[in-house]
């Protein structure tokens, strides 16, 4: 065997997010890989970059009323309302199990108030977990069910209370139902975030033309898969360019192509979700092929291509 051109070949696949090392660049987008225990049958979890877990909130969350998932042209809606078992559960149960695996945690944060953030990160401060990941899509109990990620001044704030708390680098998500995306993500960055992640879901509604009523009980969901795809990468490059933050980005990744084309836009990683529900697999395929794109094109590092379009 060439020695010499096996190291020639060689990529390194590590990514550096907000003094986090990632072993490569993918993780799971929150909500649909639940905290990893239903997915490890699937895929090997040592082989991602990190797990993001579904949202953890401050006391155990219902949901929303049924039927709450929507097959939509070129994706899924989903208004779930971010049931999850509360944060105590989730330290009990969850943190253990991903903690086997030689793979980073995020924990997906969400709250109806600052409050309610803030003592989620908080408890968590003393955990065993990598980087926090904030949910500002939520509505704002308070400010009549406006979600902080809608407004500019509300995102900063509510990014200034939990970096207040936080002991983990602190990724703040970003909701793409906004004038401009610029705006917000520079709005995080004053607030002092550590990196931000994008798009979460568009807000959509289905109807049943036979029924002549609403597909999901809350009239509104949201919309994710293949079909938001070009929203997102176009949102991503705009994010990158206006902060100097490491940018996670997600929205319709289904393959390595669309993952790459992501890096290329200007995403330091890359988060996948809704192909989990009819690939399981996917992640460990995506990583594979980003490591194939590097090796064909002579990207020694993933940080090679971040951005170069």
């Amino acid at each position: 065997m060439d020695m010499g051109k096996s190291l020639e070949n060689a990529v390194d696949m590590h990514v550096n997010i907000a003094g986090v090392e990632w072993k490569n660049p993918v993780t799971t987008a929150s909500g649909t890989f639940g905290s990893g225990a239903e997915f490890s049958e699937f895929v090997d979890l040592n082989r991602l970059g990190a797990v993001t877990t579904k949202g953890v909130a401050n006391i155990p969350w219902a949901g929303n009323h049924t039927p709450r998932i929507a097959e939509t042209y070129g994706g899924m809606m989903n208004a779930i309302g971010l049931q999850n078992p509360g944060m105590d559960l989730f330290c009990e149960r969850d943190i253990p199990f991903l903690r086997q695996f030689d793979t980073k945690i995020i924990v997906n944060v969400c709250g109806k108030s600052e409050e309610d953030y803030c003592e989620v990160v908080e408890r968590l401060s003393g955990e065993d977990v990598d980087m926090l990941e904030i949910n500002i899509s939520c509505p704002n109990v308070k400010e009549g069910g406006i979600a902080f990620g809608q407004n500019p001044k509300a995102a900063e704030n509510i990014t200034k209370a939990v970096k207040r708390y936080a002991k983990q680098p602190v990724i703040m998500k970003l909701s793409p139902n906004v004038t401009s995306i610029p705006e917000m993500a520079k709005a995080v960055e004053a607030g002092g975030a550590d990196a931000v992640s994008l798009i979460n879901t568009l807000t959509g509604m289905k109807i049943d033309i036979h029924r002549r009523r609403f597909v999901l009980a809350n009239k509104t969901g949201g919309v994710s898969g293949p079909a938001i795809h070009p929203i997102a990468v176009r949102m991503v490059y705009e994010a990158a360019h206006a902060v100097k933050l490491p940018v996670i980005g997600m929205g319709g990744i289904a393959s390595a192509e669309d993952a790459i084309e992501m890096i290329l836009a200007g995403a330091d990683a890359v988060s996948v979700g809704t192909a989990n529900f009819h690939n399981p697999a996917v992640t460990a395929e995506i990583v594979e092929g980003i490591e194939s794109y590097m090796k064909t094109y002579g990207f020694a590092r993933v940080a090679d291509m971040v951005g170069i379009v």
